[in-house]
């Protein structure tokens, strides 16, 4: 179905860097990057998917059904999201919170145009078109003046600050009720999170990603933009990822902020590596992790690679840790989705009732944030992050919005994790400007 293209990269990152601004042009846009982190095991260094040839969007109501159709028709690269409440497919669950984004619940794309960057070549693969319109784009992303093209009409709007959904006292307040619940164990731990938000409030989507991603670089960046529906992600974490018939899943659970000198630095990695609180985080996610995938995984194959293992990032650090699975003979991609999700590390435990009492406590609906994004593709691979430490904006109503929140346990102080949030929320902030 596509015809493909190789051209040789003498110089990958600046290659990049003329990619996503020549993307601008196109209505859908679908944007991934690992930025040459070193440990993601991603396939490729960036990858570009624009135009749209066929797309589903949907709210929640048998969501993951038309998700396999479309995925097994189509039997070719899409890309998308899917957002947090598609719980409501899969559970007796509901999503009554406000929502200012207004963002459909799934949303997936095949594009006319796929460009995968390597790191020394990149790869065009078009659907239905000619070689020659490839080498034509080539051209034109090289294009010495392409910098100085607009990429954007909108006008920034500095009038309009970003607040917070809650007060202090009020996070404060319901942490203190999350951790009623564990005390009465109703369940042991669970994800809680609060919304800052803009409104009215006009932004250039691009420049903010940018922005965004050159303060964190994490492995799992994207940009996304569907119809006036925009996601800009520096996501550290990935969700899952299929290839052949094995699974890993990489959920994060522990944070600790950055040093500005090299020995303090190393202190703070020593500390979060054996801090009681944070790794019972992590455990107790590996272990809800270990259980929804061994719902679609042969028998005995589910295996922890690695445990509440140390990675470093620009901002903070994170404990990471990795699962793998091998499937199921006949287990189909969306089936693995539709076990796993929403991800534990966003959720908590039990899963079920944590979704429950997160609904309860938090003040906004979570939408697209806490949800994935990524990609299928032809022989039914994926490969999705989780949507943290992102920034959400629908242009038609001018509604910005991002949300931080982290994992509440028996042994959680309300303040510390305020002191989380605030650290968390740094980067967007410092992205989106005055």
């Amino acid at each position: 179905m596509r015809t493909t293209t190789q051209f040789l990269l003498e110089d990958p990152t600046a290659f990049k860097k003329k990619l996503f601004k020549w993307s601008a042009q196109f209505h859908e846009i679908a944007w991934l990057d690992s930025n040459n982190y070193p440990q993601t095991a991603s396939n490729f260094e960036a990858v570009l998917a624009v135009e749209a040839f066929t797309a589903l969007k949907t709210d929640y109501h048998g969501a993951f059904d038309q998700l396999k159709e479309y995925q097994e028709i189509t039997k070719d690269w899409i890309f998308g999201y899917l957002s947090y409440d598609l719980k409501n497919d899969l559970e007796n669950l509901n999503s009554k919170n406000f929502d200012g984004l207004k963002f459909p619940d799934l949303y997936f794309f095949q594009p006319q145009k796929l460009i995968l960057v390597g790191k020394d070549k990149v790869e065009f693969r078009y659907l239905k078109m000619v070689d020659a319109e490839m080498v034509s784009d080539y051209e034109e992303i090289l294009e010495p003046d392409l910098d100085s093209k607009t990429i954007s009409s909108e006008e920034k709007n500095e009038l309009s600050p970003v607040r917070t959904r809650i007060s202090k006292e009020e996070y404060l307040q319901k942490v203190s009720e999350m951790l009623k619940h564990i005390h009465r164990g109703d369940i042991y731990e669970a994800n809680f999170c609060q919304e800052y938000y803009a409104e009215n409030k006009a932004i250039d989507p691009s420049t903010v990603f940018q922005n965004l991603n050159a303060i964190s670089s994490p492995p799992f960046a994207s940009f996304l933009k569907l119809e006036d529906y925009y996601l800009l992600s520096a996501s550290p974490e990935r969700y899952i990822k299929k290839d052949g018939n094995k699974v890993i899943s990489q959920p994060i659970k522990g944070t600790a902020r950055r040093a500005t000198t090299e020995e303090e630095d190393q202190k703070i990695v020593e500390l979060l590596a054996k801090d009681p609180k944070e790794l019972s985080e992590n455990v107790m996610i590996v272990d809800l992790v270990r259980n929804d995938i061994s719902r679609v995984a042969k028998k005995g194959s589910v295996h922890v690679a690695e445990l509440c293992k140390v990675y470093s990032f620009k901002q903070v650090h994170q404990l990471i840790s990795t699962i793998s699975a091998e499937l199921e003979v006949g287990c189909t991609p969306v089936e693995v989705l539709k076990a796993t999700f929403p991800m534990g590390s966003m959720t908590g435990a039990p899963k079920i009732s944590a979704m429950k009492i997160i609904e309860e406590l938090e003040e906004s609906k979570r939408g697209l944030y806490s949800g994935a994004v990524g990609y299928f593709t032809p022989e039914g691979d994926f490969d999705f992050n989780v949507v943290i430490r992102s920034i959400l904006y629908n242009a038609n109503s001018q509604y910005v919005s991002f949300s931080v929140g982290g994992a509440i346990t028996s042994r959680s102080i309300p303040e510390q994790e305020y002191e989380e949030c605030q650290l968390k929320a740094k980067a967007m902030l410092e992205a989106l400007g005055p």
